[in-house]
């Protein structure tokens, strides 16, 4: 069965462009003009993935991404966000909502295509079940020499991998989809030090074509909800010009 993707633009003719190609490459496509439709087709499609633009009539994209995240059948959608050239706080803020892509209008068929084929393979293999079948990374080694488990327990942490919950100090946590995977991939490899492009590669997917700041976004709002004081964080600390290791 064909996959559905949810396309919410109100440029007509972008739209129409976008539904070609992905029609094309085997995609059914559901279409939305403005927010509130966008809400609707959602509820009514379920699809799996939206793309998504944050002008928008009515109510803007960032606004339904939260919606979206809010809601049992669209919380773990993935969400590629369309933002205008050189808006770097659209793509900021959108990442912090909860979507787990951008692409900077103008882009290239491929481009559209590569960023929908790296979010659809990362919903069917979540970084809780290893990531699929790709070739490992040094840090994913460390990883599978672990025994697996439905949960993780690091220092005040306590991580449901079935059911995607986070209990920290004794109280649930609530983080988007993304947050979630990084966390559990960060725990995982505890003591190991990460670089960015192997997160990315590891949690965003093997050809996810973003930059790093993606997961510099990420880790600040994971250090916003877990740490007692995000300003010194024990847990996810920083390896100055390289990237990211949990400690407890």
């Amino acid at each position: 069965m064909a996959r559905t993707i949810l396309v919410v633009d109100d440029e007509a003719v972008l739209v129409e462009t976008i539904a070609y190609n992905l029609e094309q490459s085997g995609y059914r496509v559901v279409t939305a003009a403005d927010g509130y439709s966008a809400l609707d087709a959602a509820r009514r499609e379920k699809p799996d993935l939206v793309i998504l633009d944050i002008m928008l009539p009515g109510m803007d994209g960032l606004e339904v991404c939260r919606q979206l995240r809010r809601e049992d059948s669209t919380a773990t959608t993935p969400v590629l966000m369309l933002t205008a050239k050189g808006d770097e706080i659209d793509k900021v803020v959108g990442l912090e909502v909860g979507a787990d892509d951008y692409v900077t209008k103008p882009f290239g068929r491929r481009e559209l295509l590569a960023r929908v084929r790296a979010l659809l393979r990362r919903a069917d293999y979540p970084a809780s079940n290893g990531g699929g079948q790709q070739q490992q990374s040094a840090p994913e080694q460390v990883e599978a020499r672990r025994p697996s488990s439905r949960e993780l327990v690091a220092g005040p942490l306590r991580i449901d991998l079935a059911g995607r919950r986070v209990n920290c100090r004794g109280q649930e946590m609530e983080l988007q989809p993304k947050q979630f995977e990084l966390l559990a991939y960060l725990v995982r490899n505890r003591g190991t030090v990460l670089t960015r492009d192997q997160l990315l590669h590891n949690v965003w997917g093997y050809d996810y074509a973003g930059d790093t700041r993606t997961v510099d976004v990420h880790v600040r709002w994971l250090r916003e909800k877990l740490e007692e004081d995000p300003a010194n964080p024990k847990l996810i600390q920083t390896v100055r010009g390289v990237g990211y290791v949990f400690r407890c």
